[in-house]
């Protein structure tokens, strides 16, 4: 079973507190969450840390590839992973560039590798991706998955308000709590698209790597809500006991 645990978690700049400025207390309950999530992950002792998020194209990423939060207003760097050699890659989509973030807050040293997941990824497609991010029998992978629900949650939200919206969002909390893969991998990626789902791709190959594992999973959604029209969800997921519950 290479993959020991999973951590979801959304990718919103806003997490690093000096982006949000005046408003960073805001997010407090969501920086909280997503640092427990990203707590447990690690706990179960990975050898590697695999961040998984939406990007342009699907393309693989490595500890010294690095992205840079300038954009959005903090000229800051932000490397996969600490101490990685310089590739010369300044890239990184700012799922990964959070997700990355989130680790270096946690204090994780340990090995960490990234795939960016284009938008528009097939279901299929999606499957193939995380079969192959957990292949390797001898390497015990804990994959960080980032991404956001819906972005039309309001009138005052990024896409306007979208009835479809909360229905969709409902689903997908429902799937990350019960870690029930078939209903993640279900989830229309047209419709996705006209919600503005950024995270529908990464959440479909977190669900084909947990099918791939051939264990059980018990899921622990923490955190759901819309605080900015768009959806954020924090769950944990780590293997069944006998008894149903997590390891």
């Amino acid at each position: 079973m290479p993959l020991v645990a999973a951590a979801v978690c959304p990718h919103p700049p806003l997490l690093v507190p000096e982006l949000a400025a005046a408003a960073a207390g805001e997010l407090d309950d969501l920086r909280t969450a997503c640092a427990e999530a990203v707590g447990r992950m690690l706990a179960a002792g990975p050898d590697v840390v695999v961040l998984v998020g939406a990007g342009k194209r699907s393309d693989r990423y490595g500890p010294g590839d690095s992205g840079t939060l300038r954009p959005y207003g903090l000229d800051r760097e932000v490397r996969l992973a600490p101490g990685g050699a310089r590739t010369g890659r300044a890239e990184l989509p700012l799922s990964l560039l959070v997700g990355a973030w989130l680790l270096d807050r946690a204090g994780a040293t340990g090995a960490r590798r990234g795939y960016g997941v284009a938008a528009d990824a097939t279901v299929e497609q999606c499957r193939r991706i995380g079969a192959e991010l957990v292949e390797n029998p001898a390497e015990r992978v804990a994959l960080l998955v980032s991404g956001d629900g819906s972005a039309c949650r309001g009138e005052r939200s990024p896409g306007y308000d979208d009835p479809r919206a909360r229905p969709y969002d409902d689903r997908t909390a429902a799937a990350l709590r019960d870690a029930d893969c078939p209903a993640l991998l279900g989830l229309e990626p047209e419709l996705a698209t006209r919600l503005l789902v950024a995270g529908r791709a990464p959440w479909q190959v977190l669900a084909a790597a947990a099918v791939g594992s051939g264990t059980p999973w018990h899921g622990d959604l923490t955190y759901y809500a819309a605080p900015y029209g768009v959806s954020y969800f924090v769950a944990t997921w780590l293997p069944s006991t006998p008894d149903g519950a997590s390891a």
